[in-house]
């Protein structure tokens, strides 16, 4: 009987909590149901904002938005909610504080189509996104980076020799040494000066992905339905583009993995990610299943590289974003100096103190150069190579601020925005290292600077080694160049334009600077 009695309490508080849950789900969906999404500007019916987002620019776009309907701004894209995260304060809260939820990535079409979902920064979270996160935290550690400080060192010193016989390709030689940088860490492998495969199939693969990747970029990642259709139709160009991003990624991939794998089988293969990780795997007897996941990685980071300590710094921030992420910021260096010579003079001022004339700028050096350090917080400041970072999709539904943000929403981050707020920077279009500057001289702890690397789960793994490198570059550009405007034939100074490409990645406008040696001894120095 007392069993009996016992069942029946057993099943009548499973249904009271089953009452209780329902109820609860139930005022749930119905509270948020009557919620409403951020504001933003109003749609047209059924495409919603489809037209709406801008192609230029976009993060200023958004900016004005912000100061009209609020911080946190929505889009209705064809049914497809956009959120637009203007504030420091409403990234932090949703994407770091609630970060499992808003640590997935969107669907994007044209991206799939390429078979691009290798990279990083674009996997599903929380798999495979997890285990290859695991991997590369495990290699570009702070710790784990100092290995690559003297490859570092040596690839700038060839930077600054290119300088010097053609500082006019200053731009191509950018590409070059981050470029290098990463072919090294990633593979051991040395680019060739001229010509080299590797630097032109990871710059094309990183162009076709960082410009199929902001929403409004593409109308078949909005309308999906549209890959469907034969590639004869009119609109139909994107099919061709996937296509041959397609084979330039599964050469990008395979050629360089495939480049270690020989070379460790002669036993020459060097110390490199791939190699490490690869000689872990098959210690374990997981050649196979490892293989995979080292190499993806391994494209990963190096894709990242180009333009950049720049982008998977991470493809797209991302390495293959953060490298070309670094190109980004690096030509940043170039225009700042040609527009702000007294910025110029104070900081080489600095130098010949610390460092004098008869050697580069070290690693030693770092801590007793605090305004180097503060015109490399500031050039990631100024011009945030990925205004917008990488999209953010939502795993659930969630509520903030009042407003409803449903489950598999696009969110955004404007970084731009975070970086140029009146009330935390002063004239924010100003290029000054002295913002970062205690009174006394100290390079100031700023830790709104993340936001050029992301935000919660995703932040780029790789951003401890991009700071090294820009900061090493512009060390030794500064020690060893003086960088002014350009004169034309007249001798008239050439003006300089700021002004910033579009995409996902923004690197500076062609411009045209003068680059030579400070001293007779310039040149010696980079031997």
């Amino acid at each position: 009987m007392a069993e009996k009695v016992l069942t029946l309490l057993d099943y009548f508080s499973c249904a009271v909590v089953f009452l209780v849950v329902a109820v609860y789900a139930r005022h749930r969906l119905v509270r948020w149901a009557s919620l409403p999404y951020p504001p933003g500007p109003r749609g047209l019916p059924l495409l919603g904002n489809l037209f709406d987002f801008p192609s230029n620019a976009p993060w200023l776009t958004y900016n004005t938005w912000a100061k009209k309907y609020g911080d946190v701004v929505s889009l209705n894209a064809a049914g497809r909610v956009v959120v637009i995260l203007n504030s420091i304060t409403a990234a932090r809260e949703l994407l770091e504080k609630r970060g499992s939820v808003y640590a997935d990535r969107p669907t994007i079409v044209l991206l799939q189509l390429m078979d691009m979902n290798f990279h990083l920064a674009l996997s599903r979270y929380p798999f495979p996104w997890r285990d290859r996160r695991k991997l590369i935290d495990r290699s570009f550690r702070p710790s784990a980076t100092a290995q690559y400080r003297d490859m570092q060192k040596r690839k700038t010193k060839q930077f600054l020799r290119k300088l010097l016989s053609q500082p006019e390709e200053f731009r191509v030689h950018i590409t070059h040494c981050i470029t290098a940088i990463m072919m090294s860490i990633n593979y051991d492998y040395d680019l060739k000066e001229t010509g080299d495969r590797y630097l032109t199939l990871n710059k094309e693969v990183s162009t076709i992905a960082t410009e199929s990747i902001l929403p409004g970029s593409t109308i078949v990642n909005n309308l999906p339905f549209l890959k469907y259709l034969p590639g004869w139709l009119p609109g139909m160009g994107f099919q061709e583009r996937a296509q041959r991003g397609l084979v330039l990624y599964q050469e990008m991939v395979n050629s360089p993995f495939d480049y270690v794998k020989e070379q460790w089988k002669k036993g020459a293969a060097g110390r490199s990610f791939t190699a490490d990780n690869m000689k872990s795997a098959w210690a374990l007897g997981r050649e196979d299943d490892e293989d995979s996941e080292v190499k993806n990685s391994a494209a990963t980071t190096n894709a990242a590289g180009i333009e950049t300590v720049s982008a998977c710094i991470t493809l797209a921030r991302t390495w293959m974003i953060t490298i070309v992420k670094t190109g980004s910021v690096v030509t940043s260096l170039f225009l700042m100096l040609a527009s702000y010579p007294d910025i110029q003079r104070k900081a080489q001022a600095e130098l010949d103190a610390v460092v004098g004339r008869d050697r580069l700028p070290g690693w030693d050096d770092r801590a007793n150069l605090p305004y180097v350090q503060a015109i490399c917080n500031e050039l990631l400041r100024w011009q945030p190579a990925t205004p917008l970072g990488v999209s953010h999709a939502t795993t659930e539904d969630d509520v903030y601020d009042g407003h409803f943000i449903p489950k598999g929403a696009v969110v955004l981050v404007n970084a731009w925005a975070i970086l140029h707020d009146p009330s935390i920077y002063p004239s924010p279009e100003m290029f000054s290292p002295e913002r970062h500057l205690t009174p006394d001289g100290n390079v100031k702890e700023d830790p709104l600077l993340t936001s050029a690397f992301g935000f919660g789960r995703r932040m780029c793994p790789g951003r401890h080694l991009a700071e090294a490198t820009l900061w090493i570059i512009v060390a030794s550009v500064l020690s060893n160049f003086n960088v002014t405007k350009a004169k034309d034939d007249s001798g008239k100074e050439i003006p300089v334009n700021v002004a910033y490409t579009d995409g996902l990645v923004s690197v500076p406008e062609p411009f045209q600077c003068s680059i030579l040696p400070r001293d007779d001894k310039a040149a010696r120095l980079t031997y």
